[in-house]
């Protein structure tokens, strides 16, 4: 008996929805693999490039990210926030986030000091970090943000000595009604204040997009393939 393909509209409408979810997730992997890519490519324009003192003069973040910069000027201790659910080699911590005021002016910049395990005992107690006072400089990486994670939820006040899952500086600035460079430092020079500054490059992963779309197409391809056969398969009976 010759086989003759039967068409079925429930499987048929869930292979278009398995079909969809396939290749739009694997368009946005294959998206963030190219994003990630470019900013290989800048990073390793920008590495070479000495580092550019930033003065009080606002700047366009363009400009600037991935960047080497360094800056002279004072913490500004009382609007210290904190970063969570940012591990560091397997343990839970936070990334420590506190204002910088350009020397001589009224501009800041906010600075990711660095990374501090949680207490385990206690997850609302934050860490004591000691802060220089007075003028020093203190130079690293200038970024657009510190990295998003999934915000579950609507967002926690914005305060001093708040813990953040996400912050945009745009959002730090209004909050603190401090007048802020549109970047975040990510510091690499060293201070007696006991944080870890290995800061994760943020072109990282670039494969493991390329292997995730890879996954998400190869669903998509299987589940017209299983479509079609089951289909004339039922045509046999």
């Amino acid at each position: 008996m010759p086989s003759v393909f039967r068409f079925r509209l429930i499987p048929f409408v869930a292979t278009l929805l398995v079909m969809a979810i396939g290749i739009t997730a694997g368009q946005w992997q294959t998206r963030r693999a190219a994003e990630k890519t470019a900013i290989a490519v800048k990073l390793a324009q920008r590495a070479t490039a000495p580092h550019l003192a930033i003065e009080a003069r606002p700047l366009e973040i363009a400009d600037v990210e991935y960047r080497k910069v360094s800056i002279k000027g004072e913490f500004i201790p009382n609007w210290t926030v904190y970063l969570d659910n940012r591990p560091y080699q397997g343990v839970a911590g936070l990334y420590v986030l506190m204002p910088f005021r350009i020397d001589g002016s009224r501009m800041h910049v906010l600075v990711a000091r660095g990374w501090v395990p949680r207490n385990p005992a206690d997850r609302k107690k934050l860490p004591v970090i000691p802060t220089p006072s007075g003028m020093i400089t203190v130079q690293g990486m200038a970024r657009r943000n510190p990295g998003k994670l999934l915000q579950l939820g609507q967002p926690d006040a914005l305060r001093p000595g708040a813990i953040l899952q996400n912050l945009e500086v745009a959002r730090f600035a209004q909050a603190s009604g401090l007048q802020m460079q549109p970047f975040l430092l990510e510091q690499s020079s060293a201070l007696p204040d006991g944080l870890k500054r290995d800061w994760p490059l943020p072109s990282i992963g670039i494969d493991k997009h390329r292997g995730y779309a890879f996954q998400w197409f190869a669903l998509t391809a299987v589940a017209f393939i299983f479509f079609v056969v089951t289909g004339f398969r039922r045509g046999t009976k």
